[in-house]
């Protein structure tokens, strides 16, 4: 009898443990909702709580600037940005700052800048190379044959000195600089190519056959950037070559001594005087036109007496044989 007690007992007990192990699957587990925690950089080292500067990629003729936007969308329409172009070399320890572009970079307009010269009433001091930074010079052409001047052309101005040269010839950048305008201008540059330079100028290359730079392109002086040619507004193969300041044009004869093919100085100054032209154009010449159309009954008498001239002079103006008019008739009274 003990012995069967025993066993119940003893059953009794596995099958309870047997049904507490099962409980662990069985129960669901009850977590405690997560709080937010709190930002927190307690446990971060100082020295790497906050991202470290950008370290300035430097000078290097051969980077593509990243400071110029150009719309990539439609590359022909061009871009107007406000931007500040510094380069800087690294001297030491230091940043030393070599090259600073103007404020506003557009390639599509030749003069962006709005400033008109006349009220230009200073000396500006322009360095045209540096050696001691390998920023040289270099002559547009192998040879530099003036074809014809700066100045007057009658009724326009000839705001370049062209050079003779032949269809092909290799065109070469005069300074250091970046590609600022690539395009074609059908009446007038043909395939031209604007450079801005460190020194503060900007060079136009006209009539070329060819252009071999694109925008935004750091240029060495002596770099081929284009061909020879006559395209646009050309009577024959030249370059048309301008120097502008600030937009607007001088005569590149006080730079260059085309003739000895050399620059005239190293430093330049450049004075009100150079852009004494401005007052010199001449007014493009306008005139006034007058026509009358004949009525029914009208007579060359009565249209010369209505509006104070004569027959004759009718006759004239209207290259009339005879006094014969016609209803609908277009003449010119003045």
């Amino acid at each position: 009898m003990r012995f069967f007690i025993s066993f119940l007992f003893t059953l009794f007990c596995i099958s309870w443990a047997l049904a507490q192990e099962g409980d662990k699957f069985t129960k669901p587990l009850n977590k405690k909702a997560p709080t937010e925690k709190k930002d927190t950089v307690k446990d971060i080292p100082s020295e790497i709580q906050e991202a470290p500067a950008k370290h300035h990629p430097g000078f290097d003729p051969q980077r593509r600037p990243t400071v110029v936007s150009e719309d990539t969308t439609d590359i022909d329409e061009g871009e107007l940005s406000v931007v500040e172009v510094t380069e800087e070399v690294r001297v030491d320890s230091s940043w030393i700052k070599i090259a600073e572009y103007y404020s506003v970079w557009d390639s599509r307009n030749v003069d962006p800048y709005g400033i008109d010269p006349k009220d230009f009433d200073d000396s500006v001091e322009i360095q045209l190379y540096d050696e001691t930074q390998s920023q040289l010079w270099a002559l547009p052409l192998t040879h530099t044959k003036v074809n014809s001047n700066f100045g007057s052309r009658g009724y326009r101005w000839h705001y370049g000195t062209d050079l003779d040269l032949n269809t092909g010839d290799t065109i070469r950048a005069a300074f250091d600089g970046i590609v600022r305008i690539v395009r074609y201008e059908a009446g007038g540059w043909g395939y031209f190519v604007l450079l801005r330079h460190y020194n503060g100028l900007e060079t136009l290359y006209g009539h070329m056959s060819k252009q071999l730079v694109e925008v935004g392109q750091l240029v060495k002086a002596g770099d081929i950037i284009g061909l020879g040619g006559s395209t646009g507004r050309s009577s024959g193969p030249h370059l048309h070559y301008e120097v502008r300041y600030q937009g607007n044009a001088f005569n590149s004869d006080v730079l260059y001594d085309y003739m000895g093919e050399k620059l005239r100085q190293q430093y330049f100054y450049l004075l009100p005087q150079h852009f004494s032209y401005i007052g010199q154009k001449k007014s493009a010449m306008v005139r006034r036109l007058v026509y009358y159309r004949v009525r029914r009954g009208d007579t060359l008498g009565g249209i010369a007496s209505r509006h104070g001239t004569t027959v004759s002079k009718l006759m004239k103006l209207n290259h009339l044989r005879s006094k014969t008019i016609r209803a609908g008739q277009r003449l010119r009274v003045r």
